[in-house]
């Protein structure tokens, strides 16, 4: 169980932080030209970051394994929505340019 809390803290320091200034536009403006557009990036990262406590949430609580399985698929759905929300602006830059 001590693993499961080491989890979330490791992937909730980097992700969650980042997301939300990505999110909310909090960042610096020598960032802002390389990041651009800030808040589908801030989206992937929060979808990204929501696969953490959506597997370890459950079996912290000692849930039965039903929900345990159905919180993992959940998990690995917002991981792959962060991950295509991560790739969209890339693809729709690289269309863009001849």
């Amino acid at each position: 169980m001590t693993w499961h809390w080491i989890g979330l803290a490791v992937a909730s320091l980097p992700l969650l932080p980042v997301g939300l200034a990505l999110l909310t536009g909090r960042i610096s403006s020598r960032l802002h030209a390389r990041l651009t557009p800030t808040r589908p990036r801030g989206w992937a990262l929060l979808a990204r970051w929501a696969a953490a406590p959506l597997n370890t949430l459950p079996r912290l609580a000692e849930a039965p394994p039903s929900i345990a399985l159905t919180a993992t698929a959940s998990a690995g759905a917002a991981a792959a929505a962060g991950c295509a929300l991560a790739a969209a602006p890339a693809l729709r830059a690289t269309k863009e340019t001849p």
